[in-house]
């Protein structure tokens, strides 16, 4: 497991993050910087303004009033006026910066023998002192005085306008990711045999070269694949008309021929047949036939079995219950053929068909007891005109599987040759079941 995102999409997301965070934690530091100074004269000139009004206001007093205007002070303003004492404990401010330069400042403003502490007696605040007529006076003012103004505010501005900025940087990623993301699910039709619609050729000019490139790859290569088609077709049609007269030709052969002379001729005309029309399906694969909703697999499985017990050939088969599939009917009828054709030709004379549903899945398996595939060839027999050297012997054109693979990925599918438990293959495929 890693925690870096996978997608591009996230990944850009968490790069531009990334960089707004440093770019606010360096910006917080600056400003914090920055504005120390200024704050520290203000604040210093608040607290030299509420000492020299104080001690006005003591000196121009009468005596007599003094009592009711220090009560006044602390009720009123929150201003609380002691007399100096002997034995009284003092602490100073904390050693920081922002603290050292108010008081600096403030013995600037009310005289170098002013002192400021953080707690007179154990009792905490602003303390500031002052002398009237040779005795000394302590102004208490509210810790608030000398702390930053609700700092958790500007934190919390700065988390908002980050988590706007982030916002937008995933909107604005995930617009530029949109066509990529058309690219891949393009790509991947592609790759299931079928010819994808155009993608937009919209977005930065690196994404609009990029589509644009791909949509002439799509367009060369349906281009190619409809040539391939039609020379196959083609040569397909043109080698059928001479066979047909080759085997109206042997039908119409004297009876005092060598009868095994024309059978073996008879048969390879039957084998030139069975080839050209694998060429054709093999061309006309993905034409022609419209897909069906809610396709019954089961049923078309059942009626390619029944018609190979017709014939006298052992194919059984073991069929569960599955979930209609969206098939193209046709197709599938020429898959399940081709592999029991395969299983019947280098297998054993008993087949057997199995279906059942996996996890959002729906498996086709075709089971043989013949000499199966080597290790290592399984992905070689189903590319086209691909045979084992050991069934080079007989009939065949090496496109039989291949068939196979492309309708599997025709249905979204994929067709695994797995060695079977006893000796055999397993020719299994997959199909996805729709969301």
């Amino acid at each position: 497991m890693t925690l870096i995102p996978r997608t591009l999409l996230w990944r850009s997301v968490l790069l531009i993050a990334l960089l707004l965070v440093v770019a606010h934690l360096a910006w917080l530091q600056i400003f914090r910087v920055s504005e120390r100074e200024p704050r520290a004269r203000q604040v210093a000139k608040q607290i030299a303004s509420v000492v020299n009004l104080t001690r006005a206001a003591l000196i121009t007093a009468q005596p007599s009033k003094r009592l009711e205007l220090l009560d006044e002070l602390s009720q009123e303003e929150g201003i609380q006026v002691y007399r100096g004492e002997q034995s009284e404990r003092v602490a100073p401010l904390p050693d920081r910066p922002f603290l050292r330069l108010v008081e600096s400042e403030v013995r600037r403003q009310l005289g170098a023998d002013t002192r400021i502490a953080a707690s007179r007696n154990g009792v905490r605040g602003a303390w500031v002192s002052f002398r009237i007529d040779g005795d000394d006076y302590w102004v208490h003012l509210p810790r608030s005085r000398l702390e930053r103004a609700d700092p958790l505010r500007w934190v919390g501005w700065g988390a908002l306008v980050l988590a706007l900025a982030l916002l937008g940087a995933y909107l604005v990623v995930a617009r530029i990711n949109r066509p990529l993301r058309e690219l891949a699910g393009a790509a991947a039709e592609i790759g299931r045999g079928r010819t994808p619609p155009p993608v937009a050729e919209t977005g930065p000019s690196e994404i609009r070269t990029l589509a644009h490139a791909f949509n002439s790859m799509a367009a060369d290569l349906k281009r190619l694949d409809e040539e391939r088609a039609l020379l196959l077709a083609g040569v397909s049609h043109d080698l059928r008309t001479p066979l047909s007269r080759i085997r109206l030709g042997l039908e119409m052969l004297d009876e005092r021929g060598d009868p095994a002379l024309k059978a073996g001729l008879v048969q390879d005309v039957e084998d030139i047949d069975a080839a050209i029309g694998q060429f054709l399906d093999f061309a006309r694969l993905a034409e022609g036939e419209a897909p069906v909703p809610e396709g019954d697999l089961n049923a078309i499985v059942r009626e390619v079995c029944e018609g190979y017990a017709r014939a006298g050939k052992a194919v059984s088969t073991r069929l569960e219950t599955l979930p209609p599939l969206v098939l193209r009917p046709s197709a599938m009828q020429r898959l399940v053929a081709n592999l029991v054709d395969n299983a019947l030709r280098h297998g054993s004379p008993t087949v057997e068909v199995a279906t059942r549903s996996e996890a959002r899945r729906v498996v086709i398996e075709v089971l043989d007891r013949g000499p199966g595939i080597p290790s290592g060839e399984s992905e070689r027999m189903l590319q086209p005109f691909t045979r084992l050297d050991q069934a080079r012997s007989t009939s065949g054109t090496g496109l039989g599987l291949a068939i196979v693979d492309r309708i599997a990925r025709l249905h979204g599918g994929s067709v695994r040759l797995l060695r079977r438990e006893g000796g055999g293959l397993r020719a299994r495929v997959e199909l996805l079941l729709p969301n």
